[in-house]
């Protein structure tokens, strides 16, 4: 079937026999092919470690590439290190079609072509005994478009299974296209560049037409480094007129502040001698936007080996250097990460209060939504968090954690929107923000109930709008990042109260996920102390093989006030005190919380849910039946609102009736 609408053309709607494993490209791989681009090597080498990269990520396939002819009309063989010689043979130099074979099909329709099975399908007739005597059944092919929508070539990948490509394989092709892609129009450059260097002892006017249609930034220096010439490329970036190339302030106007200072010297001695020299700019377009440039200086020589001029051809590489510096503040996170100690590895329990939580988490994980996570301190509010970015499109991304709580108000805003340099006192260089590293993944705002008034106002314009500014900077900042937000306060009431932004507060509450404490989690603390003993106990280099039942019974019937971290901390003491292999506790540790000043007149009851429900409609009569508010119920109980609404649904207490009005 050929669909000429749709972006994929399918050749054999065969269905997938085995599943597809999710394809990455390491960094380490993309980087070595783009070092081989740069460095200028020769392009069937380049286009051979594309294959071999491509080929390495997935097991038994072959992968090609062809170039298409200047007419347009024929593909030649460039790379596939492990296709058979015969196939080679056979393709080179094969013309395109709608109907020949994969590669020939997706250059002349210009979009990829999968063919799922070679045997029964008719474009394949010429190279199908080839192909089988490899043991190879399908074919999937992608054409090569440069940035200008001219078709360079094809990529094709060779599988020894019938099926068509899953959606990661389809990624994969497409990785390879645009690498493949990027090296095939800088040779081509690189050969125009050559060409005119050729032709400029004839005539520099001739010269110049040739420059101007490189698409490349290209300036022509004298020999002392002043700018005599811009093609249009590089007049069309900055928005200037080539007598604003030849003023004195050129570079001042045109290279970022810290650059020109930076490479002064530098650049003054290499424009000294007569050799090729490089260095990376931030130029600034006519958008107001500097972007990073490699520029790459070539002299001309006259027949003394004297310079005449220089020819200095900007790349953009603002993507690639955005790219590592976000790796860079990824990494220093994920060392944060492993020095700071997480309070579980894993989510522990089964029981209903908690099964409602894991609920929400995967019905909200795949989405882009933000979510508020709200519960006492201690009931693992970041586990939760990490759960939902694990489980998310983002889960392959940074997950960078900010505690608003810990940072002093002065710093707040620089460390997480970055500033730049001399924006204040010991600001010596510019510095990326927490969300720019988070971009394309997620960020946790722990403690956001914390934020000072003013870093509110940014947080809901990165909310609303995607976008922040630097402190002490001017330019705005796009970026992609999911938010999660958690806090042990009361944010309903910190609106009342005027200590939060109401529009902030709708904003993130978004999808709200309450978290249940643990003395209602009941059944899930045998799991949990289970858990806990078994980990410190490795951690100590002790065997531990039963814990006591007394110990379990002690635990069940403690109120725990902080939750599952106080339920570790014990834990953890009593590992490390523990000298034999059943685990026990001090009872003394656990002193049971003393009642509360709403609960003095409750009698004791023997049933803990009678009596706790006794206690909660002493309060709200108190209160009138009022559960939030400096009166209300909850804070006579000393409870958040939401558990305590959440007990009062669980206990089936009318709190209308408890109002004596």
């Amino acid at each position: 079937m050929t669909d000429a609408k749709s972006s994929i053309v399918v050749l054999d709607q065969v269905s997938a026999t085995s599943p597809a494993r999710t394809q990455t490209l390491s960094s380490e791989g993309v980087l070595d092919a783009l070092k081989m681009i740069l460095t200028d090597a020769p392009l069937n080498d380049v286009l051979h470690s594309v294959a071999l990269l491509i080929e390495a990520h997935s097991e038994g396939m072959l992968c090609t590439i062809y170039l298409l002819d200047e007419d347009g009309l024929r593909l030649r063989f460039a790379a596939g290190p492990k296709l058979p010689d015969a196939y080679r043979v056979a393709t080179d130099g094969v013309y395109i079609g709608p109907e020949v074979g994969s590669c020939g099909a997706a250059a002349y329709l210009r979009k990829p072509v999968y063919v799922a099975d070679v045997l029964t399908h008719p474009h394949f007739a010429n190279f199908r005994d080839l192909l089988v005597q490899a043991g190879l059944r399908a074919v999937w092919s992608s054409p090569i478009i440069s940035n200008d929508g001219k078709v360079l070539g094809t990529f094709g990948m060779y599988n020894r299974e019938v099926r068509l490509p899953s959606p990661a394989e389809m990624q994969l092709i497409d990785y390879a296209g645009r690498i493949a892609g990027i090296a095939i129009e800088r040779d081509r450059s690189k050969s125009a560049l050559t060409l005119a260097f050729e032709k400029i002892k004839k005539s520099e006017t001739e010269l110049r037409e040739i420059v101007d249609v490189i698409p490349q930034t290209i300036i022509v220096l004298n020999p002392d480094g002043k700018a005599i010439y811009a093609n249009r490329v590089a007049l069309e970036y900055n928005g200037l007129s080539l007598d604003d190339v030849r003023a004195d302030a050129f570079r001042a106007r045109v290279f970022h502040p810290d650059d020109v200072q930076r490479l002064r010297e530098e650049r003054h001695k290499a424009l000294s001698g007569a050799v090729p020299f490089e260095n990376e700019q931030r130029a600034l377009g006519k958008d107001g936007k500097y972007r990073w440039f490699l520029i790459q200086y070539n002299p001309l020589l006259d027949e003394g080996g004297k310079v005449i001029r220089w020819y200095a051809t900007g790349t953009d590489i603002d993507d690639r250097k955005r790219a590592e510096d976000r790796m860079r503040n990824e990494t220093v996170a994920l060392r944060e990460e492993i020095v700071r100690s997480a309070m579980f590895e894993e989510i522990v329990g089964s029981s209903e209060a908690l099964r409602r939580v894991l609920e929400q988490v995967s019905r909200v994980a795949p989405t882009d939504s933000t979510v508020l996570i709200q519960g006492e301190t201690g009931t693992g509010k970041e586990l939760i968090a990490r759960a939902i970015h694990n489980r998310s499109k983002r889960a392959n991304r940074a997950f960078i954690r900010v505690n608003c709580a810990a940072i002093p108000a002065s710093l707040i805003a620089s460390e997480l929107f970055g500033h730049e340099k001399g924006s204040f006192t010991g600001a010596l260089q510019r510095r990326l923000g927490r969300f720019e590293s988070a971009d394309g993944g997620t960020i946790f705002l722990d403690e956001v109930g914390e934020l000072p008034p003013e870093t509110q106002v940014a947080l809901l314009r990165v909310l609303q709008e995607r976008e922040f500014e630097r402190v002490g900077g001017n330019q705005t900042i796009s970026i992609d990042v999911r938010v999660l937000a958690a806090t042990n306060r009361d944010l309903g009431a910190a609106v009342a109260d005027g200590a939060f932004r109401r529009d902030l507060f709708y904003r993130l509450n978004v999808f709200p996920i309450q978290l249940p404490v643990l003395r209602d989690r009941i059944d899930d603390i045998p799991l949990l102390v289970e858990y806990l003993v078994d980990r410190y106990a490795k951690k100590a280099g002790k065997r531990i093989r039963s814990i006591s039942k007394d110990t379990l019974s002690l635990f069940r019937s403690y109120d725990w006030p902080g939750n599952i971290r106080e339920l570790q901390n014990v834990v953890e003491r009593a590992v490390i005190l523990c000298d034999g292999e059943t685990f026990c506790v001090d009872p003394s540790w656990l002193t049971p919380v003393a009642p509360r000043p709403a609960a003095l007149a409750v009698p004791l009851v023997e049933d803990l849910a009678e009596r706790e429900k006794v206690m909660i409609e002493n309060a709200l009569r108190e209160s009138g039946g009022l559960i939030s508010g400096p009166t209300g119920a909850a804070a006579k109980l000393r409870l958040p609102r939401q558990t305590l609404e959440s007990k009062i649904r669980k206990l089936g207490i009318n709190r209308h009736r408890l109002n004596p009005s």
